[in-house]
């Protein structure tokens, strides 16, 4: 700290109207639009500070990370000079500003921080011509919820000024403090740069038995794994985590170096993305692979000869064994949450363990709000996510060690134990359609006619039949949500269709991105028999997906023949 103090500039601006955080996400845009519009990033930073009241504010401590996406270091130091310049008094900043989103929830709860901002897209490409998000995480952790959204949403809709350090640079490099010395501030403003890894490592280790874990990737009857960062933040945690403290050689981790384009490719972990890891392991060698998002939070989970885990199948069988965990032998099981969206694969582990499942809409705020409470141990999406009450967001390496801990304690394949979970709880049929990048009037006329048909009366009871298969409407609603803490209704969040035998579709918007909207199709089936365990997703739940087109009439009204995605 040298020199004379830092000046503190005030800068006037013009509002946006297009910057409301959505669900968990927070901001997410066209990176182009943060590089072109002037004082996009700016005023949205300044609106999430605004958001703290000026008492908390103060002297406060924050922590900033990134996924390594392109535009992230110009952003980070934006962060920097307008934390400073708003009375923050620390942050806490992985070296080169990395961070994964699951870190930040630990270091935000293990320092008692008042929030943090996390810089990530999430699965959405990079680069250039990729996207840019910009995510802001309460004193729990966990994401902001609606309320502090709707407060930053309103805040940048009449901000007029913002406040900034110019001048102020740091060395994201180097790791320990940086202080500077700013004008009209008593005390100085203090940047921390921490290892990624280290805080985030010490909670795993109170987690998990790490000597069981380590047995199992060492010695002559080693597991062999291969783990793929995808190029994104998890590089450093594979690496230090499952090779250096595990044992695991250090060529099962790939595409461990982040990158700002994540090599070209949607840092996405599923079957259509991941292609380089299912290729891998339909080898053979390996005996169980994952695949991680490009912040961290979301996680795929294959066997041998690519043995794919869906992410609602995970999730129970993550329940049914969390007596493998320390953790959880210690802490005991609560209850446990799913999104609606995701399959009720869930439910028949609670029933049979005699504990609670929460029902809630898409987004981990919902969650959070749960295990604040005392009500959730483990929760999960369909979307590659799952987590539990050590933090407040899905965490993927969490739910890699959960497996490999399973592994260890049943002595099985990835394949058996799934197998001996379905012949137990009969399998949960599931896939999801997504067709993307629609307009936003369209999507609202066709989910609004579509709602106006399946919550008429008349449409619980009517009867379809697609081949040899027929199938009873049983119960229809537009899903709303009391959260039992608090008692906030959350509504409109997605239309279920409900089948006498158990049956499901569901349709729901989602538009992370702000500019373009997505209609989302699910499909369960639920298969008691072993005997029909063996078939072809996509088969088994054909007939569903044609009451889902023939009921939407989407091709027709999308001019689309087909879904951008299946998962």
């Amino acid at each position: 700290m040298e020199g004379s103090p830092i000046p503190v500039l005030t800068v006037q601006t013009t509002p946006y109207e297009d910057q409301k955080p959505t669900g968990g996400w927070g901001l997410r845009r066209p990176t182009g639009l943060f590089e072109s519009q002037r004082n996009y990033l700016p005023n949205f930073v300044q609106s999430v500070l605004s958001s703290i009241d000026l008492r908390d504010r103060q002297g406060c401590t924050m922590v900033v990370g990134s996924d390594g996406r392109y535009f992230s270091k110009a952003a980070t130091e934006i962060v920097v000079q307008m934390a400073a310049a708003n009375g923050i008094g620390r942050l806490i900043i992985g070296q080169n500003g990395i961070l994964s989103t699951p870190a930040v929830s630990c270091i935000i709860r293990k320092i008692n921080a008042a929030g943090g901002i996390i810089l990530t897209a999430s699965h959405c490409p990079g680069g250039p011509g990729g996207e840019f998000g910009v995510k802001f995480n309460i004193s729990n952790g966990g994401p902001a919820p609606d309320v502090v959204s709707d407060k930053i949403y309103q805040i940048s809709r009449t901000i007029e000024e913002y406040a900034i350090c110019p001048d102020l640079r740091i060395d994201l490099s180097r790791l320990g403090r940086q202080e500077f010395d700013l004008e009209n501030k008593f005390k100085p403003f203090r940047v921390e740069i921490v290892d990624p890894v280290d805080i985030y490592l010490n909670l795993l280790q109170t987690i998990f038995d790490f000597s069981t874990i380590k047995s199992l990737l060492t010695g002559p009857n080693q597991l062999k794994i291969r783990v793929d960062a995808m190029h994104g933040v998890m590089g450093p945690y594979v690496r230090k985590i499952l090779c250096d403290e595990l044992g695991a050689p250090a060529n099962s981790a790939i595409n461990c170096v982040p990158l700002e384009d994540f090599g070209g490719q949607p840092p996405d972990p599923n079957l259509t993305y991941a292609t380089t890891l299912l290729e891998a392991m339909k080898g053979g060698e390996y005996g169980f692979g994952a695949a991680f998002d490009a912040d961290g939070d979301r996680y795929m989970i294959l066997g041998q000869n690519g043995f794919f885990v869906s992410p609602s199948d995970s999730l129970a069988i993550i329940a049914a064994n969390l007596a493998c965990i320390p953790y959880f032998r210690q802490m005991g099981i609560r209850g446990f949450g799913r999104s609606m969206p995701t399959s009720t694969a869930l439910d028949r582990v609670a029933k049979s363990l005699k504990v609670p499942v929460y029902e809630t809409p898409a987004g981990w705020k919902f969650f959070s709000n749960l295990m604040d409470s005392g009500r959730c141990s483990l929760c999960g999406e369909e979307s590659f996510g799952t987590g539990s009450d050590h933090l407040r967001e899905k965490d993927g390496l969490w739910a890699v060690l959960v497996w490999l801990s399973i592994i260890a304690a049943r002595k099985q394949s990835v394949e058996e134990i799934v197998r001996d979970h379905w012949a137990k709880f009969g399998r949960h049929y599931y896939c999801r359609f997504d067709y993307e990048e629609l307009e936003p009037k369209m999507t609202y006329y066709i989910m609004q006619d579509l709602e106006a048909l399946v919550t008429d009366k008349s449409f619980t009871g009517q009867q379809f039949a697609v081949g040899n298969h027929i199938y009873n409407v049983e119960k229809t609603d537009s899903f709303e949500y009391v959260d039992p803490v608090d008692g906030t209704v959350t509504k409109k969040q997605g239309l279920r269709i409900i089948f006498s035998n158990a049956s499901r579709l569901i349709f729901r918007l989602s538009s992370s991105s702000g500019r373009r909207t997505t209609i989302r199709i699910y499909a369960e089936s639920y298969e008691k028999d072993p005997c029909n365990h063996d078939r072809e997703p996509q088969a088994v739940l054909s007939p569903l997906i044609a009451i889902a087109l023939k009921i939407s009439q989407i091709h027709e009204r999308t001019g689309r023949r087909g879904p951008t995605v299946i998962t």
